[in-house]
């Protein structure tokens, strides 16, 4: 195991649904190491997109700590949070969330423009290639499909190189061959450039592409698995939600 890229500590995350106070994280505590890929699953409402949206600065504790490369989330005021998310966190979510109007190579540049930034041409470039769309920078998303519309925006979310990708059911909306497709894309940015990922699913096939499964259930961490098929995901998954 290589050093941590996000560490979380002790990480409780609570909200008021009416009178009723729900606790959508229970003290979890997990390191995850640096050019390494991390699926989290878990029955619906066990906490996986508040780990997600907790890790990334999305989203603030209501106790412990999430140091993601090297720095404290947890001790950064807004104008802190929203630097670091610009400049070393990248998110990809289900729904592509393309602007229809703009071509693939602005919806890539988009972040950075509105950060007051200028995507360098041969860096949007590097990005689009990346993600195996080099020849369809000018096109629309109406002119792409769906797998080609996640992979654009997956360059989105590389073009600023940051440490860590969070991916939000990147495959959800895919069909099984396109959710291959773009598994390995994913794969390949951890085995050949480092790039450490870490992806909720639902999907023990999406799963097992990864190194380390973390289960959630009611909150709390509460197995992990390293290097596992997806029938014996699967099957563990089915014995978490028996007990749920």
């Amino acid at each position: 195991m290589t050093t941590p890229m996000v560490s979380l500590r002790d990480l409780r995350k609570e909200y008021r649904a009416g009178s009723d106070l729900v606790t959508a994280l229970d003290r979890v505590t997990v390191d995850l190491p640096a050019g390494t890929f991390t699926a989290v699953m878990g029955p619906s409402g066990s906490g996986k997109s508040t780990l997600l949206h907790c890790a990334a600065g999305l989203d603030r504790p209501t106790s412990g700590e999430v140091v993601l490369d090297g720095v404290a989330l947890t001790r950064l005021d807004e104008t802190g949070l929203t630097v670091l998310r610009r400049e070393r966190v990248g998110f990809v979510f289900q729904a592509f969330n393309l602007i229809s109007s703009l071509t693939a190579g602005q919806n890539v540049a988009l972040p950075a423009r509105l950060a007051g930034r200028r995507v360098d041409p041969a860096e949007l470039g590097a990005a689009l290639a990346r993600v195996g769309l080099a020849d369809r920078a000018r096109h629309r998303p109406v002119q792409l499909s769906g797998g080609q519309q996640q992979r654009v925006a997956i360059a989105r979310a590389l073009v600023t190189s940051p440490a860590v990708l969070f991916a939000d059911e990147p495959t959800g909306a895919l069909d099984a061959q396109t959710s291959r497709q773009v598994l390995a894309l994913l794969r390949g940015l951890v085995d050949e450039r480092g790039q450490t990922i870490v992806m909720v699913t639902h999907d023990p096939v999406a799963a097992a592409v990864a190194d380390q499964v973390l289960l959630l259930a009611d909150g709390r961490l509460i197995d992990r698995l390293d290097a596992a098929s997806a029938e014996s995901i699967a099957t563990r998954m089915a014995a978490v939600e028996a007990t749920c």
